[in-house]
């Protein structure tokens, strides 16, 4: 279906890619990850034409289509939302343009080209095209009302939905899509999850969604030194896999033969938790191409999150009592109480995020409710990542070991072998250390964090999108970390996985009142009744 052939990147005298040749075949859904820098957009840019290697080419197999969901969000504005979904079929839609013209300026020389035109058309099944573009927006909850309205007066979290049913229009062979699930809320992207799951042509995708990763991905593409390899499988077989490859490697007495059967055994093991999955028949794909041979450790860096509590909390860690905010005159939520509980992982949820964020900052001190009040445990320590962090960073002039011995306590604590453990975990070691502040990443920045909340060690900690700005290894380190917390959360992310794993009840804060539930994130989720109160709360 798709071909790259001798394909080499480079920028200066970085490499990014070197000879790379590979090809992507029909009905597999290719997940394409690597570490952050490792070039995964810039490969796709390629695939999608937007951008030439230094060397090499992208073939894609004659009389086929690619359609690529488009990052720019006001390219359409001067178009209705019908016609930009349209769009996405570029060659129906130029047949389109054409015979309109020429309709319009009907003579006898041009109807032999309206003939050809029809032909085409139909063979396309054209006639149809409108009505399969409004069916496809319903799919993803944009009502008729819409249809006609100009992309430039759509709000941005719909905009996303027409772009994504613009790229999915038509069915084409191959669909390339650079982190599809930014900006959808947890119900578009389980529907996005079903139609790729079950998709007949080819996929290429990044993302940093664990969960849509594991739904959709028949292989795992993984970019490093300059390669492209392919592993069969979703992420979670790739990444467990992997780490067992490597653990392996390290077990230099263990005969060969008995770590054959132990790998053996994993496959299976997976095969049996996949083929128990809601969507199962569309796993089967994925679950006969698992091979053995594939297996190997990966060069990867995990950063080593250890959330450890300075003291045990007692029996009362959070006391929420008819709590309200607003923002300039709009009800965020009201009337919410919360008993918090010791060892509960609380998912915060709403389909507003300044709701959460302002329920934070109230907790934090940052901000002053509307109504109600909260106490915190006496033997609680509190310790909180904020959505926006430029506050710890803007006009700080410091390295990285002397920023965070801003958080230290004690002599020892301010010692800079003491710091430099800590930052070491997050992966920042030798020179990196020494970095200015000033300069990071986005990703930086959080490592940082994260680093300052270890060393705060406190019983109690508080999430706002916690997965922001990390890549996978991160994030899958930091999902880990929480499972193995000994004390209580509060967070709110957009990440499936983490927020299924993770969390153990869920608060959602609406503007009537807020909904509070010991159960898991699916659970939630698929609950009749839940779905039944949600739709009442937000009316």
């Amino acid at each position: 279906m798709l071909t790259v052939s001798n394909l080499s990147v480079q920028f200066g005298k970085r490499i990014l890619f070197d000879e790379v040749n590979t090809t992507f075949t029909q009905g597999n859904c290719y997940g394409i990850i690597g570490a952050n820098g490792a070039g995964k957009s810039t490969f796709m840019k390629i695939i999608a034409g937007e951008m030439e290697p230094t060397s090499g080419r992208v073939i894609l197999e004659p009389g086929k289509r690619m359609s690529v969901l488009n990052q720019n969000h006001n390219l359409f504005d001067e178009h209705t939302v019908l016609e930009t979904v349209l769009m996405g079929n570029k060659v129906l839609h130029a047949i389109k343009t054409e015979m309109d013209a020429l309709y319009a300026d009907y003579t006898d020389e041009n109807a032999n080209r309206i003939g050809e035109l029809q032909l085409q058309f139909d063979e396309m099944n054209g006639w149809n095209a409108e009505s399969d573009a409004a069916t496809m927006l319903s799919n993803l909850e944009i009502g008729a009302e819409h249809h006609y309205t100009l992309m430039a007066d759509l709000d941005g979290k719909l905009k996303v939905r027409v772009l994504l049913a613009q790229a999915l229009f038509g069915n084409p062979d191959v669909l390339i899509m650079d982190e599809p699930t930014n900006d959808l809320d947890f119900e578009t992207i389980g529907w996005l999850e079903n139609f790729l799951a079950n998709y007949e042509n080819t996929v290429l995708v990044v993302s940093h969604d664990r969960h849509f990763l594991d739904a959709v991905c028949t292989h795992v593409s993984d970019i490093d030194f300059g390669k492209i390899t392919h592993y069969s499988g979703n992420y979670t077989f790739w990444y467990e896999s992997s780490q067992l490859a490597a653990r392996q490697k390290a077990q230099q007495n263990k005969k060969a033969e008995e770590k054959k059967a132990e790998l053996e055994e994993f496959i299976r093991r997976f095969s049996a938790n996949v083929a128990k999955s809601k969507q199962a028949t569309s796993r089967k794909k994925m679950i006969e191409k698992l091979n053995l041979d594939e297996i190997k450790p990966s060069s990867r860096r995990y950063p080593a999150i250890i959330f450890e509590t300075e003291r045990e909390a007692g029996d009362q860690i959070l006391n929420v009592q008819d709590l309200a905010a607003s923002v300039d005159g709009e009800t965020l939520f009201k009337n919410v109480d919360l008993n918090m509980a010791k060892g509960d992982k609380i998912v915060v949820f709403s389909k507003d995020s300044r709701a959460t964020t302002a329920f934070y900052e109230i907790l934090n001190n940052k901000m002053t409710p509307d109504a109600g009040t909260f106490d915190w445990g006496i033997t609680t320590t509190q310790s909180y990542l904020p959505v926006e962090n430029h506050e710890f960073f803007d006009g700080v002039d410091l390295n990285l070991v002397d920023w965070l011995r801003q958080w230290a306590k004690t002599e020892e604590e301010r010692d800079e072998v003491y710091v430099r453990g800590f930052l070491g975990k997050m992966i920042f070691s030798g020179e990196e250390a020494l970095k200015k502040c000033n300069v990071l990443s986005g990703g930086e920045k959080v490592r940082c964090m994260l680093s300052r909340m270890m060393m705060i060690r406190a019983n109690v900690l508080m999430l706002d999108e916690p997965t922001n700005h990390l890549d996978l290894e991160s994030i899958t380190a930091f999902n880990n970390s929480l499972n193995n917390f000994k004390g209580s959360v509060l967070f709110t992310t957009h990440d499936h996985e983490f927020a299924q794993t993770v969390g153990n009840r869920i608060l959602e804060l609406t503007p009537n009142g807020a909904i509070d539930r010991y159960m898991t994130f699916d659970e939630y989720l698929e609950d009749d009744k839940i779905k039944e109160l949600r739709k009442k709360m937000y009316s």
